[in-house]
């Protein structure tokens, strides 16, 4: 590209109208992902108020989406800390099942798993009685 050519471009703001345009689509995409991912994530919305929603997301986009966001806006913020929470709940529980499967186990049974592992060969008689000891103790 010749520097003239390259020059006009710049001088009169082309690249920087380029530049915006760039910008609004990549935003207004993130926009649309979060309108389909809110939509879809109701759980209270019926399926034939999402289908209505998201024809009327695809049909007239920019006008769907901003209606989209003006009328359930309010509620995109609340479905998301609900959800937030849910999924920290299923974390926490399920580090408490870990946690409890591993420590919960009676002695017997710890016993009883090393015993397990000593007769397959996966630990030594070594390391078989400090398992038991260890068991023996808590």
């Amino acid at each position: 590209m010749p520097m003239s050519t390259m020059s006009a471009n710049f001088g009169n703001g082309s690249v920087l109208l380029w530049m915006l345009e760039f910008f609004l689509f990549v935003i207004w995409f993130w926009l649309l992902i979060t309108v389909f991912s809110d939509l879809f994530r109701d759980q209270e919305t019926s399926g034939v108020a999402k289908a209505i929603w998201a024809i009327f997301v695809v049909v007239l986009p920019y006008l769907g989406v901003l209606i989209y966001l003006i009328a359930r806006g309010g509620g995109m913020a609340e479905r998301n800390a609900k959800q937030a929470q849910q999924m920290q709940a299923q974390m926490d529980s399920r580090i408490r099942a870990a946690a409890g499967s591993a420590s919960g186990a009676s002695s017997a049974e710890q016993i009883t798993q090393a015993k397990s592992l000593l007769d397959s060969g996966a630990i030594s008689q070594a390391e078989f009685e400090a398992l038991k000891s260890k068991a023996l103790a808590s």
